[in-house]
């Protein structure tokens, strides 16, 4: 049985996104609807508002700071600034906006886009940013949102909310091209959201609306373990720590009023995860 605890009573609107950068011993994660990142640093929190929804950041390879996903782009932070890295306007709809991301082992943003608000159906794109060009990986997607690739990078992991399925790809680190999409697994009882994987291979998934996070089988889909979360909204989690065995996890507050809906949690495990990949920006 994992025993669960509270990392920060704080509770955000819509938490999302928890990252380890194990170079600076940092946790990143940010508040969707409050339009926030935050990162620990110096044993400290800081915090970066934005005036947009930012849907993912991602750690640099060159520096400590990050790419961000935001409604109508793709930014840089760093040395406290931020610039335009490339823009959405001839991608997304104006009802969109950024969700989950991660890079690649080439450094590539993968990010998905979705409808925010209400007045529309589900619906949007998961993209890659590669060299300065953006290419439509997936079309037609409900809710984009979780991603991991495997450890021989072989095999791409994407989870789209809308659809209640993980799916598996083939995946070609040279080129970035994905092919072969399949069901890994389906969920009933919940809604698959972020997700990460360990050093095994299997899939660590935050099921919103089902207070856990699911280990699965990257092979089989197979349910291995459940850890249980005192938060209704489970959202995404990571691994990281020292030793990257203890896995944070992120929840929404948003329309909850239990004691712990919207607190960033973190449980110890008995796997080593794996660090996270980083983006270049050219």
């Amino acid at each position: 049985m994992y025993s669960v605890e509270v990392v920060s009573k704080e509770r955000f609107l819509l938490g999302e996104g928890p990252c380890y950068d194990p170079r600076f011993n940092r946790l990143s994660w940010v508040d969707i609807e409050n339009k926030k990142l935050f990162y620990s640093k110096n044993g400290t929190v800081e915090t970066l508002d934005v005036d947009q929804h930012i849907g993912a950041a991602i750690p640099l390879n060159t520096s400590d700071g990050f790419v961000l996903a935001l409604e109508d782009g793709l930014y840089v932070y760093q040395d406290k600034k931020i610039s335009l890295l490339a823009s959405f306007n001839n991608i997304y709809k104006d009802y969109w906006r950024s969700n989950d991301a991660k890079a690649d082992s080439k450094g590539r943003i993968w990010f998905g886009a979705m409808v925010k608000g209400d007045g529309h159906d589900p619906e949007g794109n998961l993209y890659c940013y590669d060299k300065g060009q953006i290419r439509c990986m997936v079309e037609g997607t409900k809710i984009s949102n979780g991603m991991a690739f495997s450890s021989d990078k072989t095999k791409f992991f994407f989870a789209d909310s809308g659809e209640h399925t993980v799916s598996v790809f083939d995946y070609d680190e040279d080129s970035g091209n994905i092919s072969n999409r399949r069901t890994l697994f389906t969920l009933e009882d919940g809604v698959p959201d972020g997700m990460t994987i360990d050093s095994e291979d299997n899939l660590w998934v935050a099921v919103w609306g089902g207070s856990r996070v699911e280990k699965r089988s990257g092979q089989t889909g197979e349910l291995l373990q459940t850890v249980l979360v005192p938060a209704k909204q489970t959202s995404c989690c990571c691994f990281g720590g020292e030793d990257m065995m203890t896995l944070y996890i992120t929840s929404a507050g948003i329309g909850q009023n239990g004691e712990y809906d919207g607190c960033l949690f973190k449980v110890r495990t008995d796997v080593k995860g794996v660090a996270p990949e980083y983006c270049t920006t050219v």
